[in-house]
């Protein structure tokens, strides 16, 4: 899926280009990730699909670290429904 997909679909829900964008959602969890001190560097950076420098181990090693994988995926989706639940959205004005 490219970036443009997420961001025309965040368009139509009514985001908009200052508010959020796909990056946005992936600088968000790469910080939230790396932050909570659970996660080995290299699997967030795969879950990211960042790609290894080395085109041969890119081209042939697509399960990296998995079950960690697997397992950060589970965390991430059960710390978003409590962020969703507890109400901890902070808006951000863009005053000039």
């Amino acid at each position: 899926m490219s970036e443009n997909t997420i961001n025309c679909a965040l368009r139509r829900i009514g985001y908009s280009k200052e508010e959020m964008t796909a990056h946005g959602f992936r600088a968000m969890a790469s910080t939230l990730l790396n932050e909570s001190g659970l996660w080995h560097p290299d699997a967030i950076e795969r879950a990211l699909a960042h790609k290894d420098s080395d085109r041969v181990r890119a081209a042939y090693h697509r399960g990296a670290h998995w079950p960690e994988r697997v397992k950060m995926a589970q965390w991430w989706s059960d710390q978003l429904d409590l962020y969703r639940r507890r109400g901890e959205v902070v808006p951000i004005s863009l005053r000039r």
